[in-house]
């Protein structure tokens, strides 16, 4: 049940390009989650693009545009080795779809916020990791 948010000024992306780096973000997090590729865990990954007035997010020294992905996982569900390759990715991602090299990467903030066992609901009841990966075995099965 992972999430990611973009956040980001208002129309430096244009819609279809924001549109496809929404679902190319929603996909690796699940890529480095090591969730099955599969319409049941496509399904439980959120993705959101909130875009802002451009003078509401800003660096003290430039105007230049900056994003800030937020991800919000289980606890436990990204290894070290997984988070680094999740951050890595999803700043490529992010610069590729604004037009930017890979010198512009400071410009990519991840944030990865990991929620503690048992501080994760959905359909009225708290969801473990470990129903999660079960899940995740079942339909990789399946």
């Amino acid at each position: 049940m992972p999430m990611i948010q973009l956040t980001l000024p208002a129309g430096v992306l244009d819609d279809s390009v924001r549109r496809n780096l929404q679902n190319t973000l929603a996909a690796t997090l699940l890529k480095w989650e090591g969730a099955p590729d599969n319409a049941t865990f496509r399904a439980l990954a959120w993705s959101s693009v909130e875009e802002v007035p451009g003078d509401r997010f800003a660096a003290l020294e430039d105007d230049l545009p900056r994003f800030r992905v937020d991800v919000t996982v289980p606890e436990g569900a990204l290894s070290t080795r997984r988070k680094e390759g999740l951050v890595k990715e999803v700043t490529e991602h992010v610069l590729a779809a604004a037009g930017l090299s890979p010198e512009d990467g400071l410009r990519v903030w991840v944030l990865i916020n990991e929620q503690p066992e048992g501080t994760w609901g959905a359909g009225g009841a708290i969801v473990r990791f470990e129903q999660l990966k079960a899940l995740a075995r079942q339909t990789a099965d399946a």
